[in-house]
């Protein structure tokens, strides 16, 4: 019998972020409290998001009313990488990007993990920037999946192509 597999990725579905962003500015052009603050948020050179108003107060709740946006967009808030406040000019600014991929030094984190404390014969392989985990057993993929939703780690994890 052949082995069952599955990927771990840390994927983010571009299309679903893009939403999020339009519905906070969206949200800002009509909330009373970003009125004459010059709140507003927009994509700045590729993957980088760029939000900006007149206080470290309001360029922080805009960044919260994009989380809230992502999390009922079911994208996960670990994905998304803010930076602190700037002052520039008059302005306070925050930038803002969007992390994809599993880092080879995550991803040996997460093979390690899955050797130690998972069921014996699973292996895990790193491939490029997402690792495939297979044994011939699909309980210990489950146990395996399992283990890794009880772990916290500071990225996002998808399982994807199980079979």
């Amino acid at each position: 019998m052949a082995d069952s597999s599955f990927d771990i990725v840390s994927k983010v579905e571009r299309q679903e972020v893009d939403n999020a962003l339009n519905q906070t500015a969206k949200e800002i052009s009509q909330r009373y409290d970003f009125k004459g603050v010059g709140a507003s948020i927009s994509w700045s050179g590729g993957d980088k998001i760029l939000l900006e108003a007149n206080s470290e107060d309001r360029v922080k709740a805009v960044l919260d009313v994009f989380q809230s946006k992502l999390i009922k967009r079911g994208i996960s808030l670990k994905a998304l990488d803010a930076g602190e406040p700037q002052l520039s000019g008059k302005e306070y600014k925050i930038f803002a990007s969007i992390q994809e991929g599993i880092s080879q030094e995550n991803a040996k984190k997460v093979a390690k993990i899955i050797r130690d404390e998972g069921p014996k014969g699973v292996k895990a392989q790193v491939q490029g920037e997402e690792l495939r985990v297979s044994s011939k057993s699909r309980d210990d993929l489950q146990t395996v999946i399992a283990l890794l939703k009880g772990k916290d780690f500071d990225f996002a994890l998808q399982f994807v192509n199980y079979r």
